[in-house]
């Protein structure tokens, strides 16, 4: 009865054990070449070398599959012969005292019969089921290895990768980028999964992984760093803190990407997370795909007005242009090409930078102050320049306070810009956010330029973070259409009507993602087109500055959210709470 329990635990479990050593000791040189391979430069790349390392990941994986197989095999094995380890010296014990014992027979019924006839059929089929198992692992051992040692290249199909950006979980190895003193930095290969709508990393021996990054409403983008390849960078919404980690290949560099930027739309929230990815990314392929065949066309100029016919009777009472929908041809032209980025001319440049001289806001020259101190003024002129100093100092004062009423700054990236036909609706940005988007997506366009948007009473001013350069400027005046989008809120557009040399206006359409709700840039813009219009009327003027409430220390508090308590106060969007 104890030997079968003996050469369970000395054979079964120390061939187990064994096998799991010789699976760590594979691991480990997995990852000691993947780390050679890992630190090969990009831009000093040497063939040979490369051909060696990747010769020597090919091999180390091979060995390391092989060995992980021959453990899992004895794992799955171990799963049946514990089953019958207590069951097997039960049985011969219980049997040989049957049959030492005569006087015993007597005792067992024909029901310890039948359970013992069930016990032993039982290890049969167990056994049997054992065999048929490792039969089937053998099996597939001998496919998987019989395949080609190219599988086990790193990055072995960059030339065309088969990318799934329909992704809403992700696993895999990266290698994260930590700082471990000031300007020096270290690389650690790491295992990170993503559950739910955070970023976890599991280090080896751990027994679960820890919180990383939260991925909602985070950014992300590639970056050159280090002279690696495949890196992306992962940024919180307030951009205050970002994540740089390294991709093995193309195809789990382009999937990580797809896969957070889905995540961080909150897709895995709805019931359907995975058709709600697959129809975003059709809608961005659409969007970049014109429709060229006249059939196509036609079904479905049928079936809107099918549609047409149907709901007419419910829109009697309406006009007929309220019923009608503005066609994607209508807003902007079909193949109107997309400007994903703001080039700031080199002269513009050289007037922002140049050194101001300091004016004299009498407009007079130095030599001539010193002239007239030395040669003396008399009373009558000294109290003129005096009241006419009051006077200008008053109109500065005034036009002083009228600028700094309004002076909003948001941080926002800018995702695209394009010409359109119309400024009548705001579908028109609505349509152009539509297709900067999806082409973004298509072209897997990832970098995107960050800016401060500063919004005056008079201007729209895109200005560099760093230089303090303006990027590009606008007249508020001529801002003509503005809206946030109504299922991404952090997504805002304006369109821009600009005068030509030829007398006929251009209209163009621009896009920004903002780390804030859409809704508080339209807030600034929309206060911003009523104090310049009120500046025109004293009257206007006086009676918006008395209606802007002030803060504590004496600022004006420009969006006030209305207290909920108050019966007369008016329902404003949570959280537009801003000073200037």
């Amino acid at each position: 009865m104890v030997l079968p329990l003996i050469q369970f635990r000395e054979k079964d479990l120390t061939e187990v054990s064994t096998l799991k050593d010789l699976f760590l000791l594979a691991s480990n040189e997995h990852d000691l070449s993947m780390a050679k391979y890992s630190r090969l430069p990009k831009k000093r790349e040497n063939e040979k070398l490369k051909a060696e390392i990747a010769k020597e990941v090919a091999g180390a994986r091979r060995k390391q599959h092989l060995s992980s197989l021959q453990y899992y095999c004895a794992l799955n094995a171990l799963q049946y012969r514990k089953r019958t380890a207590m069951l097997d010296p039960i049985l011969g014990y219980t049997q040989g005292q049957i049959a030492f014992l005569k006087k015993g027979y007597d005792m067992f019924s024909k029901k310890m019969d039948g359970f013992l006839a069930s016990v032993s059929g039982m290890i049969q089929r167990i056994q049997g089921e054992l065999e048929a198992e490792a039969e089937a692992m053998r099996i597939t051992q001998q496919e998987l290895l019989s395949g080609s040692d190219a599988i086990y290249t790193p990055d072995y199909d960059a030339s065309s990768p088969v990318i799934n950006r329909n992704l809403i979980q992700k696993a895999g190895y990266l290698n994260m980028r930590s700082k471990t003193g000031l300007v020096t930095t270290t690389w650690e290969r790491l295992y990170f999964f993503t559950q739910g709508g955070n970023l976890m990393c599991q280090h080896r021996g751990e027994v679960a992984g820890g919180l990383i990054q939260d991925l909602d409403n985070c950014s992300v983008m590639a970056v050159d760093c280090e002279d690696r390849r495949y890196c992306f960078q992962i940024t919180s919404p307030n951009g205050k803190s970002s994540l740089i980690l390294q991709a093995e290949g193309k195809r789990e560099y382009e999937e990580w990407i797809c896969a957070i930027n889905n995540i961080s739309r909150q897709i895995y929230l709805s019931d359907n997370p995975e058709a709600v990815a697959i129809r975003l990314n059709q809608t961005a392929q659409q969007a970049v795909t014109p429709i060229t065949s006249f059939d196509k066309k036609l079904e479905n100029t049928t079936q809107s007005s099918e549609n047409m016919a149907q709901t007419v009777s419910h829109n009697e009472s309406l006009p007929e242009h309220a019923n009608r929908e503005p066609e994607m041809e209508q807003l902007i032209a079909p193949g109107t090409p997309i400007q994903f980025d703001i080039v700031l001319p080199a002269s513009e440049f050289q007037d922002q930078n140049r050194g101001n001289r300091r004016t004299n806001p009498f407009g007079e020259s130095d030599d001539k102050l010193d002239m007239s101190a030395d040669e003396g003024s008399s009373l009558k002129q000294y109290r003129l320049v005096n009241v006419l100093t009051h006077c200008l100092l008053f109109w500065v004062f005034l036009l002083f306070i009228l600028g700094l009423l309004l002076q909003q700054m948001f941080v926002v990236r800018f995702l695209g810009s394009m010409a359109v036909k119309t400024d009548h609706t705001n579908q028109v940005i609505f349509e152009a956010m539509r297709q900067v988007l999806a082409a973004r997506a298509i072209h897997n366009i990832f970098r995107m330029t960050e800016s401060h948007l500063m919004v005056t009473s008079k201007s729209l001013r895109l200005i560099d973070p760093q230089t303090q350069v303006i990027r590009i400027s606008f007249d508020l005046e001529n801002i003509t259409q503005f809206a946030a989008h109504l299922e991404n809120k952090r997504l805002v557009g304006f369109v821009v009507c600009t005068p030509e040399a030829s007398g006929d206006e251009s209209l163009s359409a621009y896009v920004l993602e903002s780390n804030t709700e859409g809704e508080k840039i339209c807030f600034a813009i929309s206060l911003g087109k009523e104090i310049a219009a009120a500046e025109k009327d004293p009257e206007a003027l006086a009676q918006l500055m008395s209606s802007v409430p002030l803060s504590n220390d004496g600022k004006f508090v420009l969006l006030n959210v209305q207290s909920e308590d108050d019966p007369d106060s008016v329902p404003c969007t949570e959280g537009l709470e801003s000073e200037a």
